[in-house]
């Protein structure tokens, strides 16, 4: 499965630590390449676009919060990216959102929280059923929002 992955300044060290946890997948780091500042909203969107584009199935973005690069990520039309804070939040966002993207905290999850938090989020399905109802109402929306501007 390929994978986007992305950061911010905040988030580099985590992402480059989540990179050697997906060995497994084929990885497009989109960067950034070091700690030095960036602004999150950059990255989001970049890993954003990969994954609505189809060229990556999944995206894994962090920042220091996770807050920022996420908002960003969920200005891409067709990006459901779900800010999880422990496994129980990753497989929720799976099971009834079919999040397509996973955004992290780079200054507040240690390396092994994040690592179970990808793991759950990435080996959980989506349920489907009445959750489909509720996607379909925000596609919905979501394009009427963008053929109205």
């Amino acid at each position: 499965m390929k994978i986007a992955l992305a950061s911010d300044h905040g988030g580099f060290e985590l992402k480059e630590y989540i990179k050697t946890l997906l060995k497994e997948h084929k990885v497009l780091d989109l960067g950034t390449d070091s700690e030095v500042s960036v602004d999150y909203s950059d990255y989001g969107i970049k890993a954003g676009e990969v994954v609505a584009s189809g060229e990556a199935y999944f995206g894994i973005v962090v920042c220091g919060t996770g807050i920022g690069i996420s908002i960003a990520a969920n200005k891409v039309k067709g990006i459901r990216c779900a800010l999880c804070h422990c496994p129980e939040y990753a497989r929720l966002s799976r099971e009834h959102n079919n999040a397509n993207m996973l955004a992290l905290g780079g200054r507040f999850l240690t390396k092994e929280q994040a690592e179970n938090i990808i793991k759950t989020w990435l080996s959980t399905p989506f349920e489907g059923d009445r959750h489909i109802r509720r996607l379909n109402k925000i596609s919905k929306y979501e394009e009427s929002n963008h053929a109205s501007h």
